[in-house]
Parts: structure tokens; C-alpha cells; sequence
């Protein structure tokens, strides 16, 4: 692996990653999130996921982190990722301390956040998830996408494995979303 401060270009599907760490929100896992998982799960020998802004429940952040959880449980290799809560500090030096003390030594930190990728790149080398993800497998979707299809009513289920979408349904997320961030997450929609 390149020394910490590189970004690393991954040029073979079958290279090793080592230890890999990467933090996400995951609110909710969409498809782009479970190609990234699958993906470093399948070259990875261990694999540790942040769960962002854990400490966080608002329009931007709409599920807790347990749902986040359960939902990164049910993306193919999801279930033995070791996760790991990383709460916002609203504190960036904070914040990257805080990082390498729950994470620990990694061969590759992955992240597609410029601002992440500045705090960390002097402790790890860091990869873009496109440079991990299979080109046939890369998608343009976001969570803020997802979320907006939610509130509208839109067809947000095609951003999302079948097995999130059950999830979210079964357990009424998608009707508490929409009651308690639906208006919030339009007006801010209508900002941008």
C-alpha cells in the first residue's frame, strides 16, 4: 500500500486491501453504499465501517444508528463488518483523533468526502470507493437523493436494495421519515 497522504489508485480487481476502514453515514444504505461494501468485503481481510454522525437524529440524519446497523446487516458481506459508532463532533482535529483511535492501524481508509480525506490522508492512504468498486457496478445515487425521493413519494425503492426497501417499509421508517423530515427535507430541496 502507498504511504499515508497518497491517495491510492487501485489498478486490479483482485489486489489484497488489508485492513480497511471507512466511515458513512449510511441514512439509509442505498445501492451505491452496498456495491462500496461489497466490493471492499470481497478484498478485504477485515473491514471496520463508521457509521457518521451516529449522534445525530435529524433532517439530514433520519434513521439512528441501530437502523443504519441493521440495515448495512441485511447488503451482501454487510454482516461481518466490525461497525463502529462515530458520533459528529463538530470538530474536525477532534473528529480525526477520535477516528484513529476507534479505527486503529489500517492499510487503506476509503472515502469519496473531500474534507474526511484532508483530516485523514497524513494517518492513512486513501482511496476513492471508485477506484475499489467494480466499473460496472458504480451508480449516481446519494443519500440525499434517496431521501428526497422519500419525501416527494417518489420511486426511491429503485436507490435502494430490495432488502432495505423491505426494511424501511416493514418497520414504517419511510411513514416516520415523511412525517417528522418529509417538509424539512423539501424545503431544503427547494433552497439548493
Amino acid at each position: 500500500m502507498p504511504p499515508a497522504g497518497s491517495l491510492c489508485r487501485m489498478d486490479t480487481a483482485s489486489e489484497r486491501l488489508g485492513r480497511v476502514g471507512l466511515v458513512a453515514r449510511f441514512k439509509p444504505v442505498h445501492v451505491g453504499h452496498a456495491a462500496m461494501i461489497e466490493s471492499i468485503v470481497a478484498r478485504a481481510d477485515t473491514v471496520r465501517l463508521g457509521i457518521g454522525s451516529s449522534n445525530k437524529y435529524d433532517v439530514q440524519n433520519p434513521f439512528t444508528a441501530a437502523e443504519s446497523a441493521e440495515m448495512i446487516s441485511l447488503v451482501p458481506g454487510g454482516a461481518s463488518c466490525d461497525l463502529v459508532e462515530v458520533p459528529d463532533l463538530g470538530n474536525g482535529p477532534r473528529w480525526r483523533e477520535m477516528v484513529k483511535g476507534l479505527f486503529g492501524p489500517l492499510d487503506l481508509f476509503v472515502t469519496a468526502n473531500d474534507y474526511v480525506r484532508s483530516l485523514l490522508e497524513d494517518d492513512y492512504p486513501i482511496a476513492h470507493p471508485s477506484s475499489i468498486v467494480p466499473r460496472e457496478l458504480h451508480v449516481a445515487v446519494d443519500g440525499t437523493m434517496v431521501r428526497r425521493a422519500m419525501a416527494r413519494g417518489d420511486d426511491w425503492q429503485a436507490m435502494v436494495t430490495p432488502k432495505v426497501a423491505r426494511y424501511l417499509i416493514d418497520r414504517g421508517l419511510v411513514d416516520r421519515f415523511r412525517r417528522e423530515f418529509g417538509l424539512a427535507t423539501l424545503a431544503l430541496d427547494a433552497t439548493e
